[in-house]
């Protein structure tokens, strides 16, 4: 399993939300290529940056905070954020971007999915940002009544490998991840599922583990040292992980 590192980036900072909530905000790196090299330096395999600006306005807006992490770092960046047009998935590979992560674009435009992946295939996967099993857009500011697993579904059936669930609930509250959703979308899916939201201890990243899926996405565990990012790899590359009470 795979520990992804979070960077969220608002005004060009990195920063951490509760439950997706802008007015519950803290800065954390003024330059998000701070974050990259530190995370880069414990080990990190992969990257995981979301434009949370674009998210919101619909099109990328901290393309130049994109492009000074990949100065940064050599580390593969999985982004998301913002990205609703061909030009804008073409624009991300451009700038560094190693796979592209569509949200709100893969409910609404399903039709740029099937071509996202017909050109750039395993570089195209979904985000499932759901609120009660069911999907949130627009930054999360849009709450849907379609369930997360069904669009999961039918988009697994064109092609799309990879899905990032985040249980929105969750999200930056260090409460623990939604192991029992987690477990329902990869009995469905069987693999490819990236989990997001509430790790707040080594131990959740073993519980995560347990459920089979690919990755798991840390973000502010690591930023106020509840998580030690060199300790989580070695548990998720681990054969046999068992962590005590």
């Amino acid at each position: 399993m795979i520990v992804y590192p979070a960077i969220d980036i608002r005004g060009g900072r990195c920063v951490r939300l509760v439950e997706g909530d802008f007015a519950r905000e803290t800065v954390f790196d003024a330059d998000p290529a701070d974050a990259a090299r530190r995370w880069a330096d414990a080990g990190a395999e992969w990257l995981h940056v979301v434009d949370l600006d674009g998210a919101v306005v619909g099109e990328p807006v901290n393309v130049p905070a994109l492009v000074r992490i990949r100065r940064a770092t050599d580390l593969p960046i999985q982004l998301g954020g913002g990205l609703r047009l061909d030009e804008h998935l073409a624009a991300a590979f451009d700038h560094g971007a190693t796979r592209v992560v569509l949200g709100t674009a893969a409910l609404r435009d399903p039709d740029l999915v099937s071509r996202a992946v017909d050109r750039w295939a395993d570089a195209v996967a979904v985000g499932l940002d759901a609120r009660d099993g069911k999907l949130a857009l627009d930054g999360w500011l849009d709450q849907t009544d379609t369930l997360a697993e069904d669009l999961a579904v039918r988009l697994r059936e064109i092609g799309v490998r990879h899905f990032v669930f985040t249980d929105i609930r969750r999200d930056g509250t260090l409460s623990g991840p939604n192991v029992p959703a987690l477990a329902s979308l990869i009995a469905r899916l069987r693999t490819g599922v990236i989990a997001s939201g509430g790790v707040g201890a080594i131990a959740d990243i073993a519980a995560v583990r347990a459920t089979g899926a690919e990755g798991v996405i840390v973000g502010r565990a690591l930023y106020d040292g509840s998580v030690d990012l060199a300790a989580a790899i070695a548990l998720a590359r681990s054969e046999n992980a068992i962590v005590g009470p």
